[in-house]
C-alpha cells in the first residue's frame, strides 16, 4: 500500500539513524567478536501469531539503510492477514548486518503488527456504515510515525498527526479561555493573520456546548464522553453543518451503536496505546 504522506524519506532516515545509534553506539560487540566479517547468511522472518502484518516496508528500508548490499525477498506485504508459520520475508547478506538489525526490525514489526491487527478488528465493526475509525495522539514519543502508519495499514484513518496540522480546542483550551465562542474566535483570527490552512475542531461535553460550537461555525465537533442517546441528539443538532467525532470511553462493543447515530468519526486512543505486540522472530535459514 502507498505510504501515508507523513512517512517521508527524511523522517525515516532520522528515525532509523537515531534508533541504530541508541542500540549500537560504538559497536555490536556480541556480533563483532563472534561472526567473521565475510560470512554471508540468510534469515527468515517467521510469523508466530495470527495477525495483520505491518512494518514489512519499514523492515526493508531498515535493512537497506544499514547495509545496502542486503537482499530482502518479501513474501507477505503490509496489511495482509497472516497465520502462524508464515514466512514474511527472507533477508540475505552479511551475517553481521543481519544480527545487528534483527531486534530493531522485530521491535518495529511486532509493535506495528499489533496495532494493525487491533485496528482491523475494530474497523471491521464499522463495515456497512459511513463512520470512519480514527486514531489519536496517544502515541509513543518518537515512534508516532510508525504507530499511525500501522493504523493506516490496519484499515483505520489517521486523525491529525501532531499539534501543527489542525487546531483542536479541547476542554482545557476552552476553560482557560472562558468559552467556546471566545476560543474559536481567537483561533479563526490566528489562522487568518498567519495565513494558515488549518481546520478547527472543538471538544464539547454537553448539548449546550454542542450548540455553542455549531453557532461558532467550526469544521468538526467532538462529542466527548457522551452516551449514545446524547450523541444521537447532538448529531441531529449538527445536521450536517460540520463533521462530528465521538470520543472518550469507547469500547469495541459500542462501535455499531455509535455509528448508528450518524457520527462522522469515532476516535480511539486504544488503537495505539493498548495494542499488544505480535509474536514474530527472525531465524537463521539453515
Amino acid at each position: 500500500m502507498k505510504r501515508p504522506s507523513y512517512v517521508t524519506d527524511k523522517a525515516l532516515k532520522t528515525f532509523i539513524k537515531n534508533a541504530l545509534e541508541e542500540d549500537i553506539q560504538d559497536g555490536d560487540h556480541s556480533t563483532l567478536s563472534t561472526i567473521p566479517q565475510d560470512l554471508v547468511q540468510s534469515a527468515k522472518l517467521l510469523v508466530k501469531q495470527d495477525c495483520i502484518l505491518a512494518g514489512v516496508e519499514l523492515a526493508e528500508i531498515i535493512f537497506h539503510t544499514f547495509d545496502k548490499n542486503l537482499k530482502v525477498e518479501v513474501f507477505i506485504k503490509d496489511g495482509t492477514p497472516c497465520k502462524v508459520g508464515d514466512v514474511a520475508l527472507i533477508v540475505t547478506g552479511s551475517a553481521r548486518s543481519i544480527l545487528s538489525t534483527e531486534r530493531f526490525v522485530l521491535n518495529c514489526m511486532q509493535r506495528m503488527s499489533g496495532i494493525a491487527t487491533l485496528t482491523h478488528d475494530w474497523d471491521s465493526r464499522l463495515v456497512g456504515t459511513k463512520t470512519k475509525l480514527l486514531d489519536t495522539r496517544k502515541t509513543t514519543p518518537n515512534f508516532r510515525m510508525c504507530e499511525k502508519w500501522a493504523v493506516a495499514i490496519g484499515g483505520g484513518t489517521n486523525h491529525r498527526y501532531g499539534l501543527y496540522d489542525m487546531i483542536m480546542l479541547k476542554d482545557n483550551h476552552i476553560d482557560y479561555n472562558g468559552s467556546i465562542s471566545n476560543a474559536v474566535a481567537m483561533a479563526k483570527d490566528y489562522v487568518k493573520r498567519n495565513k494558515k490552512k488549518l481546520k478547527i475542531e472543538v471538544e464539547t461535553r454537553n448539548l449546550e456546548e454542542v450548540q455553542e460550537a455549531i453557532n461558532a461555525k467550526v469544521d468538526r465537533i467532538m462529542l466527548d464522553n457522551m452516551d449514545v442517546k446524547t450523541m444521537k441528539e447532538a448529531v441531529k443538532m449538527i445536521n450536517g453543518s460540520c463533521e462530528s467525532e465521538a470520543s472518550g470511553g469507547i469500547t469495541r462493543d459500542m462501535l455499531k451503536d455509535i455509528a448508528a447515530t450518524g457520527v462522522t468519526y469515532i476516535s480511539v486512543g486504544a488503537l495505539t496505546h493498548s495494542a499488544e505486540n505480535i509474536d514474530l522472530s527472525l531465524k537463521a535459514v539453515k
